[in-house]
């Protein structure tokens, strides 16, 4: 009873089994949410089926009346003529994924694919069991974005509004972005965020600028207070999002709108600009006064103000362009910003720009110069406060000009020079004056400069002219280029009356040779206890030239032995002779120095040896090698050189330069030019038997020793070994003959 009972289930069990079996087709769950223009794929396969293995899959689609046939993996003639073209293009394909999957592929889905997709396998079961196909909802997701062009006036509201347009039906949420840039060009990377929503309605926070969610389609940016710089583009990005079956939110479409152009007109202010002179200058240095007015100002509330610029333009006598100059500008903050033209004057007082009154600016020149003359205007800004905390310049209006002009008389200036003694001999004193005449230069003041235009052989001044000595127009002496240290005092400048000036050189030299000139620049008084500088003038030059017959020197070097070894002693002689005169020695005195060119030809720079100036003090500069060197005055027009332990460093060209110096009959020693040698070569060889003497000796000496101790250790080692054989030997005889005993 109890196993009858217990059968009963079984097959009640196994009868279930075998009526729920059969195959079964799977699609995705409805609906398909896809994005306009996207790759759309929708897969299918079956299972439980009987058959062979790899099964076929036909597709249809419908938009609620009858399906129409797309596609099939086993008949080619399936597809019906208005799906042809898509499937012939690939533009609509489907792909086996396994025996018993397949997915069709969409490339990029449109509107009119929207519908229900049939996923049909025909049946290979021996029955009739399970379902053949599947149907899956696909929905095609578009988003429209509508805008519009506006003006608006300064101060006023802008409104705009981000129009929403989808088919999606159901839930959904929008995330909105607003978007400002100053180009249409800009990209989205470029722009500038306002304000934005996300799909919670949270709105970011700014104080100025406002977003409302109107309608479920509709979003509004509202922005107060605006101003000329808000002119622009503006655009409004929406994304919107769907919910998953696992309770997330899916991104299904963003899309960007098409910028907004934005004019925002500046409100019309009316206000004239006068700019009058309330004091002009009749002489230079007089006072020069501006006063540029704001004449019918309207609208002139708490948020606006006005600021000013000062310009000036040159006056030309010709048709040429020039560029206006700014003077001045006074910012929206009332802070000064000075131009180049007057920014020194500015600091130094000698400029003055000042506000009077709320409509009234001026400028004010203290002293007033030739420099200043001119056309002057103004240029009065308006300026608004905006919204973001700053000030926004409106309009600009220009004045008319104002000329600062007087009529003038070009300065002239005269300079002579003249000299005192019409002939001097060296070591004489040279006097000359510099005489000035003036006109139209109201208590002029001059400044004397002399100069001195040598030949190009002169190698202190390259260029030729020498700036000597200076007198200012407060008659305080400088030394310019007098670079003689043994005439520190040699040169004089003073003023003899107010426009007479007289120069003086004491113990000239044959080298002091030339033309002298007066440089000469009038100076009138300026503002502020300044000096200005009115004109410059150049007198005629006086000449220095020394008429002499004297002696002339000249030198030559000269050596016993050119060629040295290695460390022996090189001598060089330098031979001064003379010509033309006899002097005494006592009347002589020469300064001279050895150079030495360290190559065959004289192609590197010389390197000073040694020097022996007239008073008989030796210089040397450091040597870099171990040789070294010794003058001496051998007479009185003869001086050498030794090199004391040659090396190869000491080789190449060797000359002496020699500067005579020969007393004149005042008692005043004069320098010559100097006079330079032709080189002689000199050569440093090594002497190869004293460089190989020592090693040889060593090396014999060396051998003899080793040669010694090998035979004393070859004889003592002979010694003990034979020593030891004999009393071998010996031992073996006296046992033989004790044996032949027994």
């Amino acid at each position: 009873m109890g196993h009858r009972v217990g059968s009963a289930p079984l097959l009640l069990l196994l009868l279930l089994l075998a009526f729920c079996k059969g195959r079964i087709v799977r699609v995705p769950k409805s609906p398909l949410i896809r994005v306009e223009g996207t790759e759309t794929v929708i897969p299918c396969n079956v299972t439980d089926y009987d058959g062979p293995s790899e099964q076929n899959f036909d597709w249809e689609f419908s938009q609620g009346t009858d399906f129409v046939r797309i596609v099939s993996t086993w008949d080619l003639s399936f597809t019906s003529q208005q799906y042809q073209k898509r499937v012939g293009s690939g533009e609509i394909v489907l792909r086996r994924s396994s025996n018993n999957a397949v997915f069709l592929l969409i490339k990029s889905i449109q509107p009119v694919d929207e519908g229900e997709y049939k996923c049909i396998t025909p049946s290979t079961d021996a029955t009739v069991q399970g379902n053949y196909d599947a149907t899956v909802q696909v929905k095609v997701l578009d988003v429209l974005i509508a805008t519009s062009n506006m003006s608006v006036t300064e101060r006023g509201s802008l409104d705009l509004t981000c129009n929403i347009t989808t088919d999606r039906s159901g839930i959904f949420q929008a995330q909105v972005t607003w978007y400002f840039s100053e180009s249409h060009d800009d990209t989205l990377s470029d722009a500038q965020v306002l304000l934005s929503v996300d799909r919670d309605s949270v709105v970011s926070d700014s104080p100025l600028i406002s977003l409302s969610h109107v309608d479920r389609n509709s979003y509004h940016l509202l922005m107060r207070d605006v101003g000329v710089e808000d002119s622009g583009y503006y655009f409004c990005q929406a994304a919107v999002w769907v919910p998953q079956h696992n309770g997330s939110w899916h991104k299904v479409v963003e899309k960007t709108s098409s910028p907004v152009s934005v004019v925002v007109t500046a409100l019309e202010l009316d206000y004239q600009i006068v700019l009058n002179a309330s004091k002009t200058p009749k002489f230079s240095d007089d006072p020069t006064e501006l006063e540029c007015r704001i004449m019918n100002a309207q609208n002139t509330e708490a948020n606006l103000r006005f600021t000013v610029s000062w310009y000036y333009r040159m006056h030309l006598r010709s048709d040429a362009v020039v560029t206006d100059e700014l003077l001045a500008t006074m910012d929206a903050d009332w802070t000064l910003l000075v131009g180049d033209k007057s920014r020194e004057r500015t600091q130094n007082g000698e400029i003055i720009f000042s506000k009077q009154a709320v409509d009234t600016f001026s400028l004010r020149i203290q002293w007033t110069s030739e420099a200043d003359r001119g056309d002057y205007y103004c240029v009065v800004s308006a300026w608004s406060w905006h919204h973001n905390n700053n000030w926004v310049k409106t309009k600009d209006v220009i004045s008319t000009p104002v000329s600062v002009f007087w009529a003038t008389q070009d300065y002239t200036l005269t300079v002579e020079a003249v000299k005192l003694k019409p002939f001097f001999m060296a070591g004489h004193t040279f006097e000359m004056t510099c005489k000035v005449s003036s006109q139209n230069i109201k208590t002029p003041r001059y400044s004397v400069l002399i100069t001195a235009e040598k030949t190009l052989t002169d190698q202190s001044n390259p260029n030729g002219t020498t700036r000597i000595i200076s007198l200012n127009q407060d008659s305080v002496v400088r030394l310019e280029d007098w670079t003689d240290q043994t005439r520190v005092d040699g040169v004089v400048l003073e003023k003899v009356q107010e426009n007479e000036f007289r120069y003086r050189m004491y113990q000239t030299q044959m080298s002091d040779a030339g033309l002298y000139r007066c440089v000469v620049t009038a100076w009138s008084p300026g503002g502020g206890g300044m000096w200005r500088e009115a004109v410059n003038g150049l007198s005629n030059p006086i000449q220095i030239d020394f008429q002499t017959s004297g002696p002339v020197f000249n030198v030559s070097m000269h050596s016993d032995n050119p060629t040295v070894y290695q460390g022996e002693l090189a001598d060089l002689l330098c031979i001064v002779t003379i010509d033309r005169a006899a002097l005494e020695p006592d009347d002589m005195s020469f300064d001279v120095s050895w150079f030495a060119v360290h190559s065959f030809a004289l192609d590197r720079a010389p390197v000073l040896l040694a020097s022996l100036d007239r008073k008989g003090i030796v210089s040397q500069p450091r040597r870099n090698w171990s040789s070294d060197v010794s003058l001496e005055r051998i007479s009185p027009m003869e001086f050498r050189l030794r090199v004391h332990g040659s090396e190869d460093q000491d080789f190449g060209n060797h000359y002496c330069s020699v500067t005579p110096w020969v007393r004149s009959a005042t008692g005043v020693w004069q320098r010559e030019p100097e006079i330079k040698s032709k080189p002689i070569f000199i050569s440093v060889k090594m002497d190869v038997l004293n460089a190989l003497k020592y090693p040889l000796l060593i090396g014999i000496g060396l051998a003899t020793i080793i040669g010694l101790l090998s035979c004393l250790i070859g004889y003592c080692s002979s010694r003990w070994c034979c020593k030891k054989e004999i009393q071998e030997t010996r031992r073996e005889r006296r046992r033989l003959m004790s044996m032949e005993m027994d």
